[in-house]
C-alpha cells in the first residue's frame, strides 16, 4: 500500500492489522461479529473469575493453618481483581457492566462449568490450584497475544497471578501426599474427582466447537481446544508422578509415535449437563451471586453518591476560582 493509494475500506484495514499482528484497539473499526465474539468470551471469562471465588471461599474459615488461610484469602482476592480487569476490558466494546451482570444472573451468559462442582475437602483446594488453575493457564497464556488490545493486556497480569495459584495448589497436594495415610487418600480422592472436569475445561472437541475456527482466524485464540487439552494432559501426566499419585484414566499412556500421552474418552454428556445448568452446584452458585449482588446494592449506591458529592465539590471550587 502506497501513500498515494491508501486503503480506506475498514474491513480490509482490519484484516491487514490482524494479519500483521497489530492490535485492534477500542476506537478502531471492527466487524460486529468480532465485537460480539469478544463480548461473549471476555464477559464469560469475567463471570468465571467471580463465580470461581465461591468454591474456594467456602474453605477460608476452615483452612488448616493461619498461613493457609491468609494465602487462600489472597488468592480469592486475586480472582476478584481478575474479574474486574476483564469486565473493564469488555466495557471497551460498548457493553455496560450492568448488562453483563444481568445476563449472568438471568442464566443467559455462561461461566466455566468447572465451578459447578463442590469442594468437599481441603485437598480440593489443592486440586483446584493444580488442575483447574493449571488448565486456565494453558488456556490463557496464549491470550496475552490476542488480537484485541485491552483483553491481551489484562491477561498479562492475570496469567502471572494464576501461575502462582497453580504452584500454591500443587504445594498443598504435595504436602498431603507426604502426610498420613488419610491425608494421602484425601489427596488422591480430590485428584480423582477434579481430573475429568479439568480436562473438559478446554471446551468441546474441535469438530464440535462452533466458535473456535473463527476466533483463531481473528487471532483471538491461538490454539484449538484439542491442542490445548493435549498439552494439559501431557504436563499433568508427568507432574502427578512427583505427587506419587495417579490420574483416574486407565487408558493414559505415553505414545512414542505421537510423542504425546494418549488418554481415555471424555464424558461429554456430563459436560453438556453441567453447561446446561444441571451440574451439582449450578443453582447454588447462581443464587449466591444474585444474593451477593442484591445485598451489595447499598455499597454501589453509596459509592455513586460519594462520587457525585466529590464532583459537585470540585465543580463549586472551579466556579469560585473562575469568579475570583
Amino acid at each position: 500500500m502506497t501513500a498515494g493509494n491508501a486503503n480506506t475500506d475498514p474491513q480490509e484495514i482490519f484484516d491487514d492489522k490482524v494479519a500483521r499482528e497489530i492490535r485492534i484497539e477500542p476506537k478502531d473499526w471492527m466487524p460486529d461479529k468480532y465485537r460480539q465474539t469478544l463480548i461473549r468470551q471476555i464477559s464469560q471469562h469475567a463471570h468465571s473469575e467471580i463465580v470461581g471465588m465461591l468454591p474456594e471461599g467456602n474453605w477460608i474459615t476452615r483452612a488448616p493453618t493461619l498461613r493457609r488461610k491468609a494465602t487462600l484469602i489472597a488468592k480469592v482476592q486475586d480472582e476478584a481483581g481478575h474479574g474486574l480487569y476483564l469486565y473493564s476490558a469488555a466495557e471497551t466494546l460498548n457493553i455496560s457492566r450492568d448488562e453483563m451482570l444481568a445476563q449472568l444472573h438471568s442464566g443467559k451468559a455462561k461461566y466455566s462449568s468447572i465451578f459447578n462442582y463442590p469442594t468437599l475437602t481441603w485437598a480440593d483446594i489443592g486440586a483446584i490450584g493444580w488442575l483447574v488453575d493449571g488448565a486456565a493457564i494453558m488456556n490463557q497464556v496464549p491470550l496475552c497475544r490476542a488480537s484485541y488490545g485491552p483483553y491481551a493486556r489484562a491477561m498479562v497480569r492475570i496469567c502471572k497471578e494464576e501461575s502462582f495459584h497453580q504452584r500454591q495448589g500443587f504445594e498443598i497436594l504435595l504436602t498431603l501426599s507426604r502426610g498420613s495415610s488419610p491425608q494421602r487418600h484425601m489427596c488422591q480422592d480430590a485428584i480423582n474427582r477434579w481430573w475429568w472436569p479439568s480436562v473438559m475445561m478446554f471446551g468441546p472437541s474441535d469438530d464440535q466447537s462452533p466458535h473456535s475456527a473463527q476466533s483463531m482466524a481473528w487471532k483471538i485464540k491461538r490454539f484449538s481446544n484439542d491442542e490445548l487439552r493435549q498439552k494439559f494432559v501431557d504436563v499433568c501426566a508427568e507432574q502427578v508422578k512427583l505427587l506419587g499419585m495417579t490420574l483416574p484414566d486407565k487408558d493414559l499412556q505415553w505414545n512414542a509415535t505421537t510423542e504425546h500421552y494418549d488418554f481415555g474418552p471424555i464424558n461429554w454428556q456430563e459436560f453438556w449437563d453441567v453447561v446446561n445448568g444441571n451440574g451439582p452446584c449450578n443453582r447454588e452458585r447462581l443464587e449466591a451471586r444474585v444474593k451477593a449482588h442484591e445485598e451489595g446494592q447499598w455499597v454501589r449506591d453509596a459509592a455513586i453518591a460519594f462520587a457525585a458529592k466529590q464532583n459537585d465539590s470540585i465543580r463549586k471550587k472551579n466556579t469560585a476560582d473562575v469568579a475570583a
